[in-house]
């Protein structure tokens, strides 16, 4: 499998990542990290963020921090002021 093929079956299978092989331990602890800060029933609690310590530095944590909060605002931002999708990032069919 390509770099590009895996990138597919990110996309593909993101609903499912919990379950997907296309994603890493490191990157299923960052997507644990974006739900938990997404979805306002639920916390980001001690226990993830240690885990979040162990495969990040600090300033790698600020910045995957942030990269989430910028999307959560854009993503209630944006439908508000009528900014649609400019085709930049086209996602594959389901």
């Amino acid at each position: 499998m390509t770099e590009i093929d895996g990138g597919a079956a990110k996309l593909t299978d993101l609903g499912e990542w919990r379950r997907s092989s296309a994603f890493s331990v490191l990157e299923r602890i960052a997507l644990e990290y974006a739900e938990r800060m997404t979805y306002t029933d639920q916390k980001v609690d001690a226990a993830l963020f240690d885990r979040l310590k162990e495969r990040f530095s600090e300033p790698q944590i600020v910045e995957l921090t942030a990269a989430i909060a910028l999307e959560n605002f854009r993503s209630k931002f944006n439908p508000s002021l009528g900014i649609e999708a400019q085709g930049f990032c086209l996602l594959p069919k389901r």
